[in-house]
């Protein structure tokens, strides 16, 4: 009777242990989620406008300049836009590359839950 209990206690914490590590998981995903959403609307939002306003400066600088350096103009606006478009392709990359791997809290919680069932001491790394 007593190793019944036992096992029904072991059971029952590795089942709360689980339900725990499931709703994490399911808070991250639903920051994720949301995060890459609200992103992504503003981003399309601001893309939206800069790229009217580009026209609209270019079609000014272009109109202002037409008689005489026209074909100039065109050519530095066409370097300036190629070159803060390699900018920023540039900043994007580098900024998605040092993002945290999807549901790393998650997985970090899961390493030290299996530390602590084999019976290692993860407070010790942890202070390091």
């Amino acid at each position: 009777m007593a190793i019944s209990d036992s096992l029904r206690q072991v059971a029952s914490t590795l089942s709360n242990l689980v339900h725990t590590r499931l709703e994490l998981a399911a808070v991250e995903l639903e920051e994720e989620l949301a995060h890459f959403s609200s992103s992504l609307l503003w981003s399309l939002a601001a893309l939206f406008f800069a790229g009217i306003a580009v026209l609209l400066a270019v079609l000014t600088v272009v109109a202002a300049f037409w008689d005489t350096y026209r074909y100039t103009v065109l050519l530095s606006l066409l370097a300036l836009f190629s070159f803060l478009s390699l900018g920023i392709f540039m900043w994007l990359r580098s900024k998605f590359s040092k993002k945290s791997s999807f549901l790393s809290h998650s997985l970090a919680e899961l390493k030290k839950d299996a530390a602590s069932l084999r019976g290692v001491d993860t407070s010790k790394k942890e202070q390091v």
